[in-house]
């Protein structure tokens, strides 16, 4: 069976490894670029390819006129997006007479759109997904093909989530992609009144609001912190970035007030005071007794 694969990211490593592990024939893989203004922490696709005699491209735009007759030429049976960040047109989407399905790092329908596994961190969720299902013109609407739940524990990180999302989507595929091969396969529709949908986000989307309650800053914390820009806030004119941080409940300050107790930072939210464990201050990273020395100076002081 011949697919076209457009991909990128760790998933997109992954995708490409099972289809060829399963035997899946890729005469092309479409991929990204690098970008110089994002931090690079994933697996390469190109590097794979090349490691795997693949013909690999990285279209500006793969909607256009060349790269959908490129398409058209190789006669694909069906093609997989795995992480791949571009939107496939409907001229892309109807070249494959087996259909086109893309991988998704949530469980569909909840969390269709972008940056997935910051979101459901961010928003306090208990678990999450991972899901393959068909690719229609509107994004993440198409049905079902197969689908695994994974937890979330209440440290977990986008790393850490993402580690399990792979597990999970490996094991996914390993079970479903065999049936596909055979031309068996299952498509659910999803029922997007159910589901929700989410953009992408800015390394600005990470300002703390320090109105909110400490639960919700901690989850904000964790969710955009490393590899991603961190959540920050404004002291002294200067920008702290926090890496890390705890929930001190029952302790009620004003918002963004600094207070130092028993060896400990805390600063108010809305309600219960954050505790933050690791801090960024102009490239300088502080823990304990050095986090401690550059917070005492400004107690009785705010947080913006």
């Amino acid at each position: 069976m011949r697919a076209v694969v457009f991909a990128y990211h760790n998933m997109g490593v992954l995708g490409i490894r099972k289809l060829v592990r399963h035997g899946f024939e890729i005469p092309l893989v479409l991929t990204h670029a690098d970008s110089a203004s994002e931090n690079i922490w994933f697996g390469s696709v190109a590097d794979l390819c090349r490691s795997l005699s693949l013909e690999c491209g990285s279209p500006d735009d793969p909607n256009t006129p060349g790269w959908v007759e490129r398409i058209r030429g190789l006669r694909p049976d069906i093609m997989f997006s795995f992480y791949y960040r571009s939107m496939l047109g409907k001229e892309i989407l109807d070249l494959a007479p087996l259909g086109a399905y893309n991988l998704h790092g949530s469980l569909l329908p909840a969390y269709r759109g972008r940056c997935p596994v910051n979101w459901v961190i961010i928003r306090g969720e208990e678990y999450t997904g991972v899901t393959l299902h068909e690719m229609v013109e509107k994004p993440d609407a198409g049905p079902i093909v197969a689908q695994e739940r994974v937890p979330i524990d209440a440290e977990d990180t986008p790393l850490s989530l993402f580690a399990k999302l792979e597990g999970t989507a490996s094991r996914m595929l390993d079970g479903i992609l065999p049936r596909i091969r055979n031309r068996d396969i299952p498509r659910v529709p999803q029922d997007l009144g159910k589901g929700s949908y989410f953009g992408g986000r800015k390394p600005d989307d990470g300002r703390i609001c320090w109105e909110k309650e400490a639960g919700e800053i901690f989850n904000l914390v964790r969710g955009v912190t490393r590899p991603y820009p961190g959540a920050f806030g404004y002291l002294g004119g200067g920008k702290v970035v926090f890496w890390r941080a705890g929930v001190r409940e029952g302790i009620q300050l004003s918002p963004g007030l600094i207070f130092y107790a028993d060896r400990s930072v805390l600063i108010g939210t809305g309600r219960d005071a954050l505790h933050p464990l690791e801090v960024e201050v102009d490239g300088r990273i502080m823990r304990d007794r050095d986090m401690e020395r550059y917070f005492m100076p400004y107690q009785g002081e705010y947080m913006t």
